[in-house]
Parts: structure tokens; C-alpha cells; sequence
């Protein structure tokens, strides 16, 4: 009886391992892979899914975007220039089938194209370029990537230069340069603002030869700005203490011939009607 018992217990077991390997769950983000005595099956789609324990066996692959840094790398440039390139991809399974039974293992293969194609493709471009045109060495290096993982059912999604690290010698020589072309533009800038302050001052001039007092206005203007402290030495330019001398004279002159041209008193004599009295009025 006894025997019978653990028989059953035994039989229940065996019957409870094997739903447990037989029952498989498939993920949302995987598919399965499933092969039979070694053989491929096909694919199984996400829920559950039943296989035979010990002639079954079924790989999950990911179908989510996997992000896998690649390490800096040291890279000579085309202009013979040494520099740390660092950079991250992105890339996901398109084809679990082909991830599976075309490649041992994804991640690394990835990882190890990743660093290749980055050394040759940074390696065909000058320093000035690395620096300016990412984008451009980005979309060559996921084009290279995209041929070679084709086969493997793997798609890259996006390749982008994370850090590049330059020597300090030459971290040095680009501050210089920097610096130089920021002068230039600076005295570029400056040379410009003289020439039009020159052709600025150029037709002022003439409009004051055009009228002189305007040059006056503008002394007096320029006196009044210096007087607005209170403390103020006033010096008057030479043109205009002439000016005011000659002001002075013009006025005087104005006076004179003001005076001049003004006709004399008539005489006040009263006439007569009687003939004798304008005679003797006349005779006085």
C-alpha cells in the first residue's frame, strides 16, 4: 500500500515537471524561436505557447531597441591627428529566425562591427570634418553597419558620436586659432565701423560748408553737454570767439546803416493866410 502511494506521488510529480516544461510564456517585446530534434520549426508569437519537454526547445529573442555603447577608440585622422572617438548605436531585431541561427551571439558582434566600422570611418576624415560634419560620419557608419547586419536580422536604427577627446597639445593650438580669428573678425569689424563713421563725418562737413553756423550750433551744443557738471572748465575754440567778434561787428555795421538811412525831422512852420505875416514869418 505504501509502495502504491509513493508511486502516485511519484507519477504526480513526473506529470507536474512536465506541464511546467511543457508550458512556455512568450513576451509582448519577443518572439520564439522554436526548434525540434535540432530543427527549425518557426516562430511562435507572444502568449502561451506549448512545446514537447525534452524534443522541444524554444529561444526568446527580443524585439525591443537595445542601446550599446562603443568604447572610445584611439584614431589617427587623415591629417595624422591622434583622437579618442567614443559613440553609441542603437539597433533591434527585425528577423528572430535569422538572429538565432545566423550568428552566435548578437550583442557582441554588434559591439565589435560597431568599433571597426567607427575607426575606418573616422579614420577617412580630417580633424576640421570629425568635428563639424558628425552627422554626415553618423549616417556613413550606420549605412556600413546596416549592410553587414542585414543578414544577421538585425536592424541599426542610429548611430551617433558620443565624446571625442583631443590631446592637449592640441587643445592648446585650437584655442590659438580661435582666438586669432575672433581678433580678425574683431579688427574686420572695426576697419568697417571706421569707414563708415569716415563717410558719415565726410557729408556732415559738406553740409556745414553749405552753412556755417551749423558748425557753430554744434560748438554751442558740445558746451552745453560739458556744462552739465558742475565743476566744468569751458574752453572756447578759436573759430567761435572769432565768430562772436565778427557778430559784433556785423551788428554794429547793421546799427550804422540802420541809422543812417533814417530820413531827417521836417520843420514845423505854420502858414498864414495873410500875405505880410508869411513875409515876415519868412524873414525871421
Amino acid at each position: 500500500m505504501e509502495l502504491l502511494v509513493f508511486l502516485i506521488v511519484v507519477a504526480a510529480l513526473l506529470v507536474v515537471v512536465t506541464l511546467a516544461m511543457a508550458i512556455k510564456v512568450v513576451k509582448q517585446y519577443e518572439q520564439g524561436v522554436l526548434f525540434r530534434f535540432g530543427r527549425l520549426v518557426g516562430s511562435r508569437e507572444p502568449g502561451l505557447r506549448f512545446i514537447i519537454p525534452f524534443v522541444d526547445v524554444l529561444h526568446r529573442v527580443s524585439l525591443r531597441i537595445v542601446t550599446m555603447p562603443i568604447q572610445s577608440q584611439g584614431i589617427i585622422t587623415r591629417d595624422n591627428v591622434s583622437v579618442d572617438v567614443s559613440a553609441v548605436a542603437y539597433f533591434r531585431v527585425v528577423d528572430a529566425e535569422k538572429s538565432v541561427i545566423a550568428i552566435e551571439n548578437v550583442n557582441a558582434a554588434i559591439n565589435q562591427i560597431a568599433q571597426t566600422t567607427l575607426r575606418k570611418v573616422v579614420g577617412q576624415h580630417t580633424l576640421d570634418e570629425t568635428l563639424s560634419e558628425t552627422d554626415r560620419i553618423n549616417l556613413d557608419i550606420r549605412e556600413i553597419l546596416d549592410v553587414a547586419t542585414v543578414e544577421w536580422g538585425v536592424e541599426v536604427t542610429l548611430v551617433e558620436l558620443k565624446d571625442i577627446q583631443l590631446p592637449d597639445s592640441m587643445k592648446r593650438a585650437m584655442a590659438r586659432q580661435a582666438e586669432a580669428e575672433r581678433e580678425k573678425r574683431a579688427k574686420i569689424i572695426n576697419a568697417e565701423g571706421e569707414s563708415l563713421a569716415a563717410a558719415a563725418l565726410g557729408d556732415a562737413s559738406d553740409i556745414m560748408m553749405d552753412h556755417p553756423l551749423a558748425l557753430q550750433l554744434r560748438n554751442l551744443q558740445s558746451l552745453v553737454e560739458i556744462g552739465v557738471d558742475k565743476n566744468t572748465t569751458v574752453v572756447f575754440p578759436a573759430p567761435l570767439m572769432s565768430t562772436i567778434g565778427e557778430l559784433g561787428s556785423f551788428l554794429a555795421r547793421e546799427t550804422a546803416a540802420a541809422g543812417s538811412a533814417t530820413p531827417p525831422p521836417a520843420d514845423r512852420t505854420t502858414t498864414s493866410p495873410d500875405p505880410a505875416l508869411n513875409g515876415a514869418t519868412a524873414a525871421v
